[in-house]
């Protein structure tokens, strides 16, 4: 992944993206069909890999080591995990082989801890009603749509997807509107195990966020001279870096616990990560210095990517009251 990443997807590559389209769906085939990364949590059977929550999380790590404009997160790990719960396995297959792109139709910013609004319909088998900020509605084949319990397939010819504003130049929303689409049930879905699920692979997005951000500014801070010595052996600048890597480091271990799948460790791992993507990037456009503030240097999308994240799925702070009733400590008086 990192190889193939560093080839076909540097930094000024992605920069020159977010201008125009910034989907590189000459990637996303590659990394689909060849490297075989949008079936790894598809059962053999259905034609995938069978693998683990572990390494999608490699793959989400690496991924956002180079803030990939490609929708892996929204079609293989949250829209494929609601399919693995109804056993859409046509559909499953699809996007093992990689000849389907799928993205689950609810607001990204949704919290797996509060109950999603009913902005959809369904009746006699068609829906209606508008979805906003959704990830990776713009370049899906099949929209899943969530009614009342119910996952819905929808083609996405059958509704009107509008690309909308985002921070994150590198992962697009859109609106999705739906004016009596024909749909498919599939079966019953967990819409909040699903988020869950997803904020706990996040968390290795933002681990690789944050790793770049940080071994970016170290290599920097050795390069940049000032009163004739390196940045980075003034005192104050190695204490701020130090406190940085045993941030990282904390992540890094949140994020391999939420591999797990539990409710919890998605908890911990949002709680801490989200903020130290943020933190980290923000600490290494300060420390980069006036180029750090310039458009020409990607160091801005990282943190936009960072700063989009953290509010994804449920904010640190719904995540960190989750955790406390999760671990069953009281609450305020």
């Amino acid at each position: 992944m990192r190889d193939l990443l560093a080839d076909r997807c540097p930094p000024a590559a992605v920069l020159a993206r977010v201008e125009g389209a910034p989907y590189d769906l000459g990637l996303w085939k590659t990394l689909a069909r060849d490297i075989g990364v949008a079936g790894l949590l598809v059962p053999e059977e259905y034609g995938g890999a069978g693998a683990s929550a572990r390494e999608a999380a490699v793959v989400l790590e690496e991924l956002g080591r180079a803030v990939t404009p490609v929708p892996f997160f929204a079609s293989s790990v949250l829209a494929t995990h609601a399919l693995l719960q109804v056993g859409a396995g046509e559909l499953l297959r699809g996007v093992a082989e990689g000849d389907l792109t799928v993205a689950l139709v609810v607001p990204f910013s949704t919290s797996p801890y509060r109950e999603a609004g009913g902005q959809v319909s369904a009746t006699d088998g068609r829906l209606t009603g508008v979805v906003g900020a959704v990830a990776g509605a713009d370049v899906a084949d099949v929209l899943l749509v969530p009614v009342k319990g119910t996952l819905h397939a929808v083609p996405a010819a059958e509704a009107t997807v509008e690309v909308a504003p985002s921070l994150d130049l590198t992962r697009p929303i859109a609106t999705v509107t739906f004016a009596g689409s024909v749909a498919e049930p599939l079966g019953a879905v967990d819409v909040a195990e699903t988020l869950r699920f997803g904020a706990g692979l996040l968390a290795s997005e933002q681990l690789g966020v944050a790793e770049w951000c940080l071994e970016t500014t170290l290599v920097y801070v050795k390069e940049r001279y000032q009163f004739a010595r390196p940045v980075g052996s003034f005192q104050a600048i190695k204490h701020r870096l130090a406190d940085l890597w045993l941030d990282v480091v904390r992540a890094r271990a949140a994020a391999r616990g939420a591999t797990d799948g539990a409710a919890m460790s998605a908890a911990v791992a949002q709680a801490w990560n989200a903020g130290v993507a943020v933190h980290v990037a923000e600490e290494a456009v300060q420390l980069h210095g006036g180029i750090g503030m310039t458009w020409e240097h990607p160091l801005h999308l990282f943190l936009k990517r960072a700063k989009s994240a953290e509010i994804a799925l449920g904010t640190p702070g719904e995540h960190r009251e989750a955790l406390a009733a999760l671990a069953d400590l009281p609450g305020p008086a």
